[in-house]
């Protein structure tokens, strides 16, 4: 007597079955949360687009769940795979792209609480610009001491992102 294997003959039972469809009713709901550019670039199906555009569209509750159920059952006919890749690259920038917004915003902080910071500052960052940046440093100061509006601080900021960006052209040797 030799063991068949069970699953082979068998169809997919009803919860794996349910769970699929539960998952691609999750990434169509992934997918109205995109911008209508990022959905160009997925180059969907046409009428998997239609259905999405169509969802973006309604309010009523009960509208917007049949049509993601829609958009799940026209989603059990493609492949998935490439779609649940890009998502993962978009979430994964998106993620990279915030931590690099909170570390120039500690950079900012520091700088400006911190008057060793900037030493440390012109370490990691030799490009800069160290007049205007003192300056910049100075005026921020003044502005938050008198509770005025940010207007240095912010200016502060875009030279940091330009610098850690990379879009800073070295000062002249003879500024410092």
């Amino acid at each position: 007597m030799t063991a068949e294997p069970l699953d082979a003959s068998l169809p997919p039972s009803k919860t794996k079955l349910k769970a699929e469809a539960d998952a691609a009713q999750e990434i169509g709901r992934q997918l109205l949360e995109l911008p209508k550019d990022r959905l160009k670039k997925l180059q969907l199906d046409e009428a998997l687009n239609d259905a999405i555009v169509e969802a973006k569209r309604l309010t009523a509750n009960g509208a917007i769940r049949r049509q993601l159920q829609y958009i799940g059952r026209l989603m059990r006919d493609i492949d998935l795979a490439p779609i649940v890749e890009q998502l993962r690259k978009w979430e994964g920038k998106h993620i990279e792209e915030n931590a690099r917004f909170h570390q120039m915003e500690r950079w900012r902080t520091r700088l400006i609480e911190d008057a060793k910071a900037f030493e440390l500052f012109l370490v990691e960052y030799p490009r800069t610009d160290v007049q205007r940046m003192r300056t910049l440093i100075r005026n921020a100061q003044k502005e938050q001491a008198a509770n005025k509006p940010p207007k240095s601080s912010r200016e502060l900021f875009k030279m940091i992102r330009d610098l850690a960006e990379g879009t800073v052209k070295a000062p002249d040797e003879h500024a410092e």
